[in-house]
């Protein structure tokens, strides 16, 4: 037996990580954190991973060892299939666990507005296998064009289709024109990758929503002066894996990129409270689940009123705020402490477009351009964990900033109609020409499966 209250937190982004690292090291506490992967991830960088600025290990770090110092830390590999509020338990697979606190911080997933078979011509940009699979559609649609002897075929394969004008589908069009238009522009000799279309859709007036109107059209001119179509006022109506309905245009693609929603599953189901139209938990001003004062939502899973009507933003800094806040909250309960209301502090907005091309909203004060950019990348790297990968992100910003080269330019995995070399001979019998074997080849999703 022992006095010591057993905090389950379920999610390792942003927020989870801030509420265990409150909760580390503290005597009177056992902090099991659970995750179904194996790795903190920063969400923000993902589009650099997927057009080569970046590799994986450069924004991902084991979560294991982050806590490797901490005793009282333990962690969990596994996905949570449920919880049991009032009986204090979670259940994950056939395994049960029970808590004295429960932090929930499971994120969001992307949304395709009741088209969920989008997403398997439309990858969204959410973790690092979706953000490689979409390097990997990339960098094959250039080889692919560079090979290939039919002009309609070449156009489609350098038509790339980006869906979403907030930060994600802003920074990725500019990342995507200026891996086509300057860190490739010299590598083929067939075609001309400056030929690329990269085309950015978005249904309302204006990108970025939530800046300024000033900047949001410094944003577009951007993007337009680096070779990106901006569509506004136009809405994506159907994706398929030629292309996608854009207005009354079909534009033929091989890539389409979603970055125009997101969502949370099971929280309803799992609480039994009350939440938005995106399935965000409505949370009580200390971030608990209403009826029960030990249980926590935080980050994008959270609904939590702000100011003017909005809710706190489902961004990094935002979540970090929250996990620290509910660390402390439970450490106060369990003085018998009072802890007044969370109180969100919002820094601003920040958004890249391209080199030294970036914005930044910071309550007011309005930055644009190479200075922008910079505080854009100085404020990116600060929220890195660690010392050794900031160090990493910094050397490979300055080499292709100088350079105009990108990092992590692989193309792996198998290709359509490859097979694995320990395939049965059944298997390879299965994937000869004229069958099919989806287990050995990467069809299905296109380059398979974005504010941040």
């Amino acid at each position: 037996m022992t006095d010591k209250k057993r905090v389950v937190i379920v999610g390792a982004g942003f927020g989870g990580m801030s509420a265990a690292k409150k909760l580390a090291g503290k005597d009177d506490v056992d902090v099991i954190l659970i995750d179904k992967r194996n790795h903190h991830l920063f969400q923000p960088l993902l589009y650099q991973v997927a057009t080569a600025d970046l590799s994986p290990a450069e924004i991902a770090w084991p979560i294991r060892s982050i806590f490797s110092r901490y005793p009282n830390v333990s962690v969990f590999m596994g996905e949570v299939t449920g919880l049991d509020l009032p009986g204090r338990r979670i259940i994950a697979g056939d395994r049960d666990l029970s808590y004295d606190y429960l932090v929930i911080a499971t994120g969001a997933v992307t949304s395709y507005f009741g088209n969920d078979h989008w997403a398997m011509v439309a990858p969204g940009l959410k973790n690092i296998t979706e953000a490689t699979d979409i390097r990997k559609s990339l960098l094959l649609a250039f080889e692919r064009a560079e090979n290939s002897e039919d002009a309609e075929e070449r156009r489609r394969l350098l038509n790339f289709v980006v869906v979403g004008g907030g930060p994600t589908g802003v920074e990725m069009a500019g990342a995507i024109a200026e891996l086509a238009k300057q860190a490739l522009s010299h590598d083929f000799r067939r075609i001309d990758p400056r030929d690329a279309r990269i085309i950015l859709a978005e249904g309302g007036p204006r990108l970025l929503g939530a800046f300024p109107e000033d900047l949001s059209d410094y944003t577009r001119k951007s993007l337009e002066k680096i070779g990106v179509e901006v569509r506004v006022n136009q809405q994506v109506s159907d994706i398929t894996a030629m292309g996608a309905q854009i207005g009354d245009e079909f534009i033929p693609s091989a890539n389409v990129i979603w970055g125009a929603g997101v969502r949370v599953d099971h929280l309803a189901d799992w609480t039994g409270r009350e939440c938005d139209r995106g399935g965000r938990v409505m949370v009580n001003t200390d971030l608990s689940v209403p009826g029960y004062e030990d249980v926590f939502v935080i980050g994008d899973a959270a609904h939590v009123p702000w100011r003017d009507g909005m809710t706190v933003p489902g961004i990094a800094p935002a979540a970090k705020q929250q996990g620290k806040y509910v660390g402390g909250r439970i450490l106060d309960h369990m003085a018998n402490r009072e802890t007044p209301p969370f109180t969100y502090r919002h820094a601003g907005n920040l958004a890249t477009i391209g080199r030294h091309r970036a914005v930044i909203d910071l309550n007011g004060l309005k930055l644009r351009g190479w200075l922008a950019w910079w505080f854009w990348g100085l404020a990116h790297i600060y929220f890195l964990i660690g010392l050794r990968a900031p160090a990493l992100v910094m050397v490979q910003w300055v080499w292709s900033y100088l350079f105009r080269k990108k990092g992590a330019r692989l193309i792996t995995g198998l290709m359509s109609g490859e097979v694995s070399d320990q395939a049965s001979p059944a298997q390879s019998a299965a994937s000869s020409p004229g069958q099919k074997n989806d287990k050995n080849t990467t069809g299905g999703r296109r380059g398979r499966s974005i504010p941040r």
